[in-house]
C-alpha cells in the first residue's frame, strides 16, 4: 500500500536521514527545507502523507509556522494525513496541532519502527478517506438519478398487472432475492425500482447494471472493483458495483447473458456474501439486496448447459413474470396517454391528442418491442406531427405487425434494420442467442443493435 509523502523540516540532515529511510516505503519520497512551495508540491505530486515540523525560523519554537501550514494542507486536501515533527520539550505543541486536524506526532530523536508504523496507519487513513469520498459522490449521483422524474413509472389498470402488482407487495419488504422474466421492452428495471422503493433499504440506492453491455475483460472491475495499479488503466482505487450497491439494492438486467465462468464469480460472491478488488487479496463483506432480470428461459439454458443451475436457484427465491404489451390490453392506450404527454411537453406540442381510429390501431398491433417500442413510436409521432391530433397515418405500424396489410415500406436502411430485428425477437419468444444466429450477428452486436434503436 504504498504512495507519496512529503518531509518539511529545515534541518537538511533530518531530511536526508528520512529520505534513506523511508525510500523503500513508498513510491516517491520528497524532501523540501522550507515550507513556501509546499502546497505547490503538493497540488504536483499528489501526496498521500506530510511529515511537518513544527518550527522552522532558529529559536523560535512557538510551532506557529507548523500550525500555520498544517492549516493550509488541509484547506487545500482534508484527507491528506499529516504528522507533525518535534522537540521533547513541545510535546504540547504536538497536542495543540492534533487537536487541529494532525494524524499524530513523532518525537526527535525517533525510533524507526515506531515511525514506519505511524506513517503506515496514516497512509492507510488516506486511502479510506479517498475511498469514502469517491462512494459518497457515487452514491450522491445514484440517488439524484433516481430521484429524476418518471424513472419509476408504471402504468397500468389491465387484469394481467394484477398478479404482479400484487407480487412486488408481499416481497418488497422482505430480503429475498427475486428473478423477473419477461420479454425485452416490458419494464423489468421499472419493477426492480417499484421493489426497491417499498423495500426495508430506500434509505440507499439502487444500482443497476447491465450484463449484456459489460465485456468480459472488464466484468470484475465492474462489478468487484479494482485496486490502485492492477492494471494499466488501474490509477487509482475503485469501487465496484457490489459496494456502491451497499445496504441498498443491487439490479442485475439480462443476467442470462453471462457467459459460464462468470456465472460462477457472481455464484461465489452471493454464496459468500464477499468481494475482492481486481489486484487486491482483501475480502471486503457486502450487504445487498439481489434483483436479477432476464429476457430468456433459464431452465432450458441449463438443459443446454448454458446456465448454472446453482445459480439460479441463488438468484430466484421469487419469480416475477412480466406479460408483453400485447397481454395488456387498454394498458396500451394508457402508456401511449403518458407518452404523448410526455413528448409533448418535451418538444412544446401542447393540446396533442390520438384519434379513435389512432387509438384501435395501437390496440390491433402486437407490439413485440412491447413498452420501449411504444414509447419510441408516440415520441417519433410527436416530433413529425403539425396538427393537433394523431391519427392513423401519424404511427408507422402498417408495415409490420398488424395482420392482413401489403407489401412492407421501408424508407431507410436503418428502418429495415430495425423491423427485421423486432420481427425476429417476437418469433423466437425473446431468445436472443437464437435471433442473434438468425440474423448473422453476434449477440453482442444485437445488444449494441438493440440499444441504438432503443428497442
Amino acid at each position: 500500500m504504498k504512495g507519496r509523502i512529503l518531509i518539511i523540516d529545515d534541518n537538511k540532515s533530518v531530511l536526508t536521514a528520512l529520505e534513506m529511510l523511508l525510500q523503500t516505503e513508498f513510491d516517491d519520497v520528497i524532501t523540501l527545507s522550507n515550507p513556501n512551495s509546499l502546497i505547490n508540491t503538493i497540488k504536483q505530486h499528489n501526496i498521500d502523507v506530510v511529515l511537518l515540523d513544527m518550527n522552522f525560523q532558529a529559536g523560535i519554537n512557538t510551532g506557529n509556522e507548523g500550525i500555520y501550514w498544517l492549516k493550509q494542507i488541509l484547506s487545500h486536501d482534508a484527507s491528506i494525513s499529516v504528522i507533525m515533527i518535534t522537540a521533547y520539550g513541545d510535546i504540547q505543541l504536538a497536542v495543540k496541532a492534533v487537536k487541529k486536524g494532525a494524524f499524530d506526532f513523532i518525537l526527535k530523536p525517533w525510533d524507526n519502527s515506531k515511525l514506519i508504523s505511524t506513517l503506515h496507519a496514516s497512509l492507510k487513513l488516506r486511502k479510506s478517506k479517498l475511498e469514502t469520498a469517491t462512494l459518497k459522490r457515487t452514491t450522491s449521483n445514484l440517488k439524484q438519478e433516481l430521484k429524476q422524474p418518471g424513472f419509476h413509472k408504471l402504468i397500468w389498470k389491465s387484469g394481467a398487472m394484477q398478479n404482479v402488482m400484487a407480487m412486488i407487495k408481499k416481497v418488497a419488504t422482505t430480503d429475498a432475492n427475486v428473478l423477473i422474466t419477461g420479454e425485452n421492452g416490458t419494464g423489468k428495471e421499472l419493477i426492480a425500482g417499484e421493489l426497491h422503493k417499498y423495500s426495508k433499504r430506500n434509505n440507499e440506492v439502487m444500482v443497476s447494471v447491465d450484463m449484456g453491455s459489460v465485456s468480459e475483460s472488464l466484468f470484475e472491475s465492474e462489478l468487484f472493483g479494482h485496486a490502485k495499479g492492477s492494471f494499466t488503466d488501474a490509477k487509482e482505487d475503485r469501487a465496484g458495483r457490489f459496494e456502491t450497491a451497499q445496504k441498498g439494492t443491487l439490479f442485475l438486467d439480462e443476467i442470462g447473458n453471462l457467459t459460464m465462468s462468470l456465472q460462477a464469480k457472481i455464484l461465489a460472491a452471493l454464496q459468500n456474501r464477499t468481494i475482492t478488488r481486481v489486484g487486491s487479496n482483501i475480502p471486503i463483506p457486502v450487504d445487498i439486496r439481489l434483483i436479477s432480470a432476464t429476457n430468456k428461459n433459464l431452465e432450458t439454458m441449463i438443459v443446454d448447459g448454458l446456465f448454472r443451475e446453482d445459480l439460479l436457484f441463488r438468484i430466484n427465491t421469487i419469480t416475477i413474470e412480466l406479460p408483453p404489451l400485447r397481454d395488456r390490453g387498454t394498458d396500451i392506450l394508457l402508456l401511449a396517454d403518458f407518452f404523448l404527454n410526455k413528448y409533448a411537453n418535451k418538444y412544446d406540442k401542447d393540446s396533442l391528442k390520438i384519434s379513435n381510429r389512432a387509438s384501435k390501431q395501437l390496440m390491433k398491433y402486437s407490439w413485440p418491442g412491447n413498452v420501449r417500442e411504444l414509447q419510441h413510436c408516440i415520441e417519433k409521432a410527436v416530433i413529425l406531427t403539425d396538427d393537433k391530433l394523431l391519427d392513423h397515418n401519424s404511427f408507422s405500424l402498417d408495415n409490420t405487425n398488424i395482420k392482413s396489410r401489403g407489401k412492407i415500406q421501408f424508407h431507410t436502411i436503418e428502418e429495415m434494420e430495425r423491423e427485421m430485428i423486432l420481427n425476429s425477437i417476437n418469433e423466437e419468444k425473446g431468445n436472443m442467442s437464437i435471433v442473434a444466429k438468425k440474423l448473422g450477428i453476434t449477440r453482442q452486436t444485437l445488444y449494441n443493435k438493440l440499444k441504438k434503436y432503443e428497442l
